[in-house]
């Protein structure tokens, strides 16, 4: 009996310290990990961040912590740790390299959140593929293209690839190509162009529109015409303004040229044959 309690009382003189401050480590670890990870959250909530990625990176700084906090309390009992960490590292790298695609996918996602090439709403050719902004997720960004489709695309390739973003700006710039034929007079046609131009309530002051001969093709003289509209009257006014065009080129008489093909017969054939 007295055996017995001699080995308690040594092992609570030995380790009953150490316990003690490996449970103090645990749970004032555990309280700091938690007041950071709502700091965390805090902190981005004031700066508009993405409520998703406020989320996910707020459970990162807590379980993260959380780690560091479980190896120091074990090691404070005299647990060798260092095992223990290698198992983590060697368990986070097979992980890691099973969802080798998912995390660049994961880490694409937190550029796009953080930087925010774009947000839901804008118009966009993301990939190849062009459409508004329906949802940014931490894996990926849905698209809704103009014929009303639904588009998934990974954030790996949105970030590895050229993005467009038509709804960056304010303004936008409608570029128009209108052919004359030589025969016509340019200024004539100029002026019926920039009266065309005028007559839009949609087209802008400033910046000035331009209007001037771009090529001398085979069968035009191509003018190109490049007014500025508002961002969301970009394609009623590119419509409104290639009807308007031809429309009064007609009542101007100005032609419209159009790609022809002469074919000559020779006679030479037909005196042939009949010899």
């Amino acid at each position: 009996m007295f055996e017995q309690l001699n080995v308690v009382t040594e092992f609570l003189t030995i380790y009953g310290l150490k316990l003690v401050i490996a449970l103090i480590i645990f749970l004032v670890g555990t309280r700091i990990a938690k007041w950071l990870g709502a700091v965390t959250r805090n902190v981005m909530r004031k700066k508009n961040v993405d409520p998703a990625l406020q989320n996910v990176t707020a459970s990162l700084v807590y379980y993260g912590l959380l780690a560091f906090v479980v190896i120091a309390a074990l090691g404070q009992v005299g647990i060798q740790t260092a095992s223990f960490v290698a198992l983590i590292g060697a368990a986070g790298l097979a992980i890691g390299l099973a969802l080798q695609g998912s995390l660049s996918n994961l880490a694409a996602g937190f550029l796009i959140l953080v930087f925010r090439p774009f947000r839901v709403g804008d118009f966009v050719e993301l990939a190849g593929v062009s459409g508004a902004v329906e949802k940014i997720l931490i894996f990926t960004t849905e698209l809704k293209t103009a014929d009303n489709k639904k588009v998934i695309i990974p954030n790996a390739l949105v970030i590895g690839g050229t993005i467009t973003n038509f709804s960056a700006n304010d303004t936008r710039r409608v570029d128009l190509t209108v052919g004359i034929s030589y025969a016509d007079d340019i200024d004539h046609a100029k002026d019926v162009l920039m009266a065309v131009v005028t007559a839009d309530e949609r087209v802008l002051a400033e910046p000035e529109t331009v209007i001037g001969v771009h090529t001398l093709a085979d069968s035009s003289v191509n003018i190109v015409v490049r007014p500025w509209v508002k961002t969301p009257d970009y394609w009623p006014a590119h419509f409104a303004l290639t009807e308007a065009i031809k429309k009064n080129f007609d009542r101007a008489g100005i032609t419209i040229p159009f790609p022809q093909r002469e074919v000559h017969v020779s006679s030479a054939g037909a005196g042939l044959k009949g010899s």
